[in-house]
């Protein structure tokens, strides 16, 4: 029998990667600055975030250099989007089971 806690993710749960993943579902991909202003956060904690959401597999990045500057583009792998849409479902769940 099926838990209510399985499927969970807790790489993507923790708060800092479930609004980055909230925000990357909405979009193809995002620029790191917009990420970072969006989330409000430094630059250290984002990268932190990111690299342990890119070990699972769950986000891709991209550095373009353009006008000699390079700039960090992130964006949810298909595993990441089924990944984030899993996890959304299992939130969901959990709250149903408050409601019963």
């Amino acid at each position: 029998m099926a838990g209510p806690l399985d499927d969970f993710d807790d790489t993507i749960h923790a708060p800092r990667r479930l609004a980055i993943c909230a925000f990357l579902a909405a979009v193809d991909s995002a620029e790191f600055s917009t990420l970072k202003s969006a989330l409000e956060i430094s630059d250290s904690s984002l990268s932190k975030q990111l690299s342990m959401l890119a070990d699972a597999g769950y986000i891709r990045t991209e550095k373009v250099v353009s006008g000699g500057r390079g700039r960090l583009w992130v964006a949810l792998t298909p595993t990441g989007r089924s990944a984030f849409a899993a996890h959304v479902r299992k939130l969901r769940e959990l709250l149903d089971l408050g409601d019963s």
